[in-house]
């Protein structure tokens, strides 16, 4: 089942808060992947309803996206069953929710072995579901922190052991807040709390006393002990429980009315199923929060807990791009949000990671990847993405665990939904109204060829290229003298984020710039090809290459802005966006 739902006024009324205002400025960014912005979008950005086109995004893009996510919910015929029960998926850039999508089912499985329901008694995805976020709740923790350190409480690079004397013990008396903020405190990533001690003051005592894996700051290490720790910080400072205090630092002041820990009962109806559990023997989990050691822990703790929608999470998104403040509340400072979106994990270069929030992850940001991109997943299948150098949101809440966690990663729909957005996005030709473009997708190849030049002294080649995908897949300028074998060209390239020196290939991503790049090609009978090839996973916005041109000692050899005819395409297209 797939409802697609458009941002329309009087649909979204009920559901996103609304606001007076007109279409946006028509500011030359708007739309475009190669215009990023660096700071942030005015506090006063509140999020509306409103269509692709009023901020110059290709609906196509979201479509093409959006039908995949809704494809995922049909049993594929390897497995027998669907990627994840259902969908709810929300895409906001410039402050207008562009794309609002629903699709499958917040209840569809009777046990853990996948019998369906009747049809009577499944429960259709809606765009207000409520969903276990799961680790997302990791980021509501780490802003009452920073709450906490805005207020002289506390500071980031304090000892933990100096407001928790009880966790300085068993080599941890020196790991600071901030290492539990970025995961490089070295503690393991999980303790069976749940499973191995009786209550919940043995399970805080075994998470205080627990004995670092690695020597702190000298290793990434994702752990939800961290958070829980963190989470009982917030607790003894703010002398409140921590559900109490997310409530009156960040969700009552942004309006996130389905945001809490807990849900109640009367919401029960919104509420999407997570998994059936046999250990500890709790049946069909739905209302309550699905990981075990938050559930032992009275479903508050510092790195699961939290249930939200759409929405809500929509709001934090766009407090966060707006530095901190939305709707005439601020819940952090500008200066507190530029440090947590700062890496501070630059000796863990796979781990990109801020202040709570995890920064430029490929493997679920897909093409909105970059430098400052920051998010966070859930186990359950929920995904946080937002791009602060577009100013856009996006958002993937599914029920994955749904009736079993056994059923696969749902990381190709959450790249696949945020490089829909990305490639909504505009890149603009470099020189006149087109340019060469290629999005292959995973273990592919394209190339773009001329026939033979034959030069009259030393030729040199120039051109433009956008590149955008990971470091794995290269773009390459090769030349060859019989047609059948072919050399990589050393390449020289200039602009923001370009490759210092001769390179054998372009890569990489982020940037979203575009260089300008020379060749030496000698003086005999060539024929060029611009050749990319792509690994097995993940990709990007895609490749451009514009005003291709070979000049000689006599003048211009080729010129690809007069003469597109004279390169034959194979996975390349002539695009002008």
């Amino acid at each position: 089942m797939f409802r697609r739902v458009l941002a329309i006024s009087l649909v979204l009324a009920a559901s996103m808060p609304m606001t007076a205002s007109a279409a946006p400025t028509a500011n030359d960014w708007v739309g475009r992947f190669d215009r990023p912005q660096d700071g942030y979008a005015p506090e006063s950005t509140m999020l509306r309803a409103g269509t692709p086109e009023e901020v110059n995004l290709d609906r196509g893009a979201l479509d093409a996206a959006a039908r995949r996510i809704e494809a995922w919910t049909h049993p594929d015929p390897g497995t027998g069953h669907p990627l994840y029960a259902g969908a709810v998926t929300l895409q906001a850039h410039n402050g207008v929710v562009v794309d609002r999508r629903t699709s499958g089912y917040a209840v569809r499985y009777a046990d853990g072995e996948g019998t369906e329901l009747p049809p009577r008694q499944r429960v259709p995805m809606r765009e207000d579901t409520i969903f276990d976020v799961a680790s997302i709740s990791k980021l509501f923790t780490s802003i009452a922190v920073l709450q906490l350190a805005e207020a002289g409480k506390l500071d980031v690079h304090q000892p933990v052991a100096d407001h928790l004397p009880e966790f300085g013990v068993n080599g941890k008396k020196s790991i600071t807040i901030k290492q539990l903020l970025t995961h490089t405190s070295g503690l393991e990533p999980d303790l069976p709390l749940w499973r191995d001690y009786p209550d919940k003051p043995s399970r805080i005592k075994a998470v205080m006393d627990v004995a670092p894996q690695s020597q702190p700051g000298t290793e990434y290490i994702y752990s939800d002990l961290n958070l829980i720790t963190l989470g009982v910080l917030v607790e003894r400072l703010t002398g409140t429980t921590l559900d109490n205090a997310v409530r009156q630092g960040i969700t009552e002041p942004l309006g996130m009315t389905d945001t809490g820990y807990n849900p109640p009962k009367s919401k029960l109806d919104r509420i999407a199923a997570t998994e059936y559990s046999e250990d500890p023997p709790r049946g069909m989990v739905r209302g309550s929060v699905h990981d075990e050691n938050a559930w032992s822990l009275g479903g508050v703790a510092g790195h699961a807990g939290v249930f939200s929608t759409a929405r809500d999470l929509a709001t934090l998104g766009q407090a966060v791009l707006n530095g901190g403040g939305y709707a005439g509340t601020r819940i952090l400072r500008e200066s507190t949000v530029e440090q947590m979106l700062t890496n501070y994990n630059t000796a863990f270069p796979d781990d990109s990671h801020g202040l709570g929030f995890e920064l430029n992850q490929r493997w679920y940001m897909g093409g909105l990847s970059a430098p400052r991109s920051a998010g966070h997943t859930g186990f359950t299948g929920t995904s946080l993405v937002l791009d602060p150098a577009s100013r856009s949101v996006n958002i993937l809440l599914t029920n994955r665990v749904h009736p079993s966690r056994d059923w696969g990663s749902i990381n190709p729909a959450r790249e696949t939904l945020a490089t829909g957005l990305a490639k909504a996005m505009a890149v603009r030709p470099a020189r006149g109204r087109d340019a060469w473009h290629t999005a292959i997708g995973d273990a592919a190849s394209a190339t773009l060829r001329t026939q033979t030049l034959r030069p009259s002294g030393a030729a040199t080649a120039g051109f433009d290229a956008f590149v955008d995908s990971e470091d794995t897949d290269k773009l390459t300028l090769e030349a060859s003298a019989d047609g059948k074998n072919w050399r990589a060209v050393p390449l020289r390239a200039e602009g923001e984020g370009a490759p210092r020196g001769e390179v054998k290939s372009l890569s990489g991503a982020g940037h979203r710039a575009w260089w300008r790049v020379t060749a030496s090609l000698g003086d005999r009978p060539v024929a060029l090809r611009w050749r990319f090839t792509t690994d097995e996973s993940y990709t990007g916005r895609g490749i451009y290459l514009d005003d291709l041109q070979v000049r000689d000692s006599s003048g211009v050899l080729l010129d690809g802005e007069r003469r597109p005819e004279a390169f034959t395409p194979d996975g390349w297209h002539l695009a002008h966006r």
